[in-house]
């Protein structure tokens, strides 16, 4: 049987991120393929409400652990606070792991909910993980990038 794991709808072809367009990843599938997984598509940002198209966003400090403790600041181009919003998506991307009892998770690295690696801050790449990477790691989920594959 298939095991379950969490991936980041973009990788998967979806149109999903915050431009109206896809990342797809042909080794994405192949890994899923080769390692008997189930892959459960999530997007933070739409499960949190935001539509797509949606405005940019990116970190103004601090990184995905910061925002969940309540000292780091997601934003969106116009500068709205987008915490509450990235928490959201996060908190519900958590509940489909435990209802799907998925322990991994494969996401699309640089994002601000999905950031594995690394992420935007102030128009840089630097070190430091995403919202819900964030959050899942602190609930036990193995999470790792498409890089990693």
């Amino acid at each position: 049987m298939p095991q379950p794991i969490l991936i980041s709808a973009c990788l998967l072809g979806l149109s999903t991120r915050y431009d109206g367009r896809s990342k797809h990843n042909e080794k994405v599938l192949n890994y899923l393929r080769d390692h008997n997984l189930l892959p459960i598509p999530v997007c933070p940002e739409q499960l949190a409400g935001l539509p797509t198209p949606r405005p940019m966003t990116f970190f103004a400090t601090g990184s995905g652990h910061d925002v969940l403790d309540n000292r780091g600041c997601v934003i969106s181009a116009d500068q709205t606070d987008m915490n509450a919003v990235f928490i959201k998506g996060a908190m519900e991307t958590l509940k489909i792991s435990r209802l799907t009892e998925c322990t991994r998770a494969l996401f699309k690295d640089g994002s601000p909910s999905c950031g594995v690696h690394r992420i935007c801050r102030a128009g840089s790449r630097v070190a430091g993980q995403g919202v819900t990477t964030a959050l899942l790691q602190r609930n036990g989920l193995q999470v790792f990038s498409e890089e990693n594959i």
